[in-house]
């Protein structure tokens, strides 16, 4: 149950009208980077964690019902750097507001040529109100939502996504130079760095969690590394130990040969046999424990999603 508090989050405020960067900061709002996508991904992955990970659900909620707190204060901050794109940039009158910041009909044409050439459904379709559009006008998409249905999987697409995040909000602070929105930015650039962090937690207390998924690695392929590329350079990704695994890189300085002399990788390293024989008992093992895992948490009989509490 969403219950809405009409109160922000984090207290926006905007020095001065600009509908250029009112358009770029479109981009948080409904493009595949934005509070939108983040909101709607964590809330689907939300759904499979219910019963085998409960504890990670209830984080998954509540980071999803940030991010639309998040989309209320990008939107709000859209909408007030749009203030008077539909009243007082329709005034002929040198003394209004908004030509006071744009000094002047010249510099007013021009902000409103920008503003439309960069997106021009931003004032003409949509009069200037938010949609869930990015910054070229181009509709939010849901395949902007990654979620996978297993959740070690989810984690770590919620890692890359609060990257990413993170650098757009750095990228819109260089476009404006008013103070208030700089706060905002940074306020909402910060709690990307934040989930970061949580997510971090939740993927470390889920063990194992390597490798994604439930098979593990054919031992025949996992250690190796090819040269694909000439003046390859070396680095703990292709020599020493395997991060975690306790073996280490098998470097193929010479790919090409190494595949003919193998027969497409075929011919099988002495004590293979073994070490496959292994890999399928930790397969069965692993599959086993991993759907016990969901099975156990399922309800018996009549499904029920709430327990509710009754109010004396």
């Amino acid at each position: 149950m969403f219950h809405h508090v009409k109160d922000l989050q984090f207290n926006a405020r905007v020095s001065r009208p600009d509908p250029r960067f009112a358009n770029l900061l479109l981009e948080q709002f409904g493009g595949e980077n934005g509070e939108l996508a983040a909101a709607m991904q964590y809330f689907t992955q939300a759904f499979g964690a219910k019963q085998p990970h409960p504890d990670k659900y209830d984080m998954l909620m509540d980071i999803a019902t940030e991010e639309f707190s998040h989309l209320e204060i990008v939107g709000a901050t859209i909408q007030m750097l749009l203030k008077g794109i539909n009243g007082e940039l329709k005034n002929a009158a040198d003394t209004s507001e908004i030509m006071q910041a744009m000094d002047g009909k010249a510099a007013r044409e021009n902000i409103i040529h920008q503003a439309l050439t960069a997106n021009p459904q931003f004032c003409i379709i949509t009069g200037g109100g938010v949609t869930p559009r990015n910054s070229q006008g181009i509709p939010w998409c849901a395949s902007y939502v990654n979620s996978n249905g297993d959740l070690t999987v989810d984690l770590r697409t919620n890692l890359a996504s609060e990257s990413r995040a993170k650098l757009v909000y750095e990228h819109l602070m260089k476009f404006t130079d008013d103070p208030y929105i700089h706060e905002t930015l940074s306020f909402l650039m910060t709690r990307e760095v934040t989930h970061y962090k949580m997510f971090e937690a939740a993927l470390e207390s889920i063990q194992p969690n390597f490798p994604p998924g439930v098979l593990a690695a054919d031992p025949r392929y996992v250690q190796k590394v090819f040269n694909m590329s000439a003046g390859t350079v070396r680095g703990p990704w292709n020599e020493g130990e395997i991060p975690g695994m306790g073996k280490n890189w098998e470097y193929i300085a010479e790919p090409i040969s190494y595949v003919n002399e193998t027969d497409g990788l075929s011919v099988q390293e002495k004590g293979m046999d073994k070490r496959l024989a292994d890999a399928e008992k930790l397969n069965k093992k692993m599959s086993d424990e991993k759907s016990e895992e969901v099975k156990s948490t399922e309800p018996k009989g009549v499904a029920q999603w709430s327990e509710y509490e009754a109010v004396v």
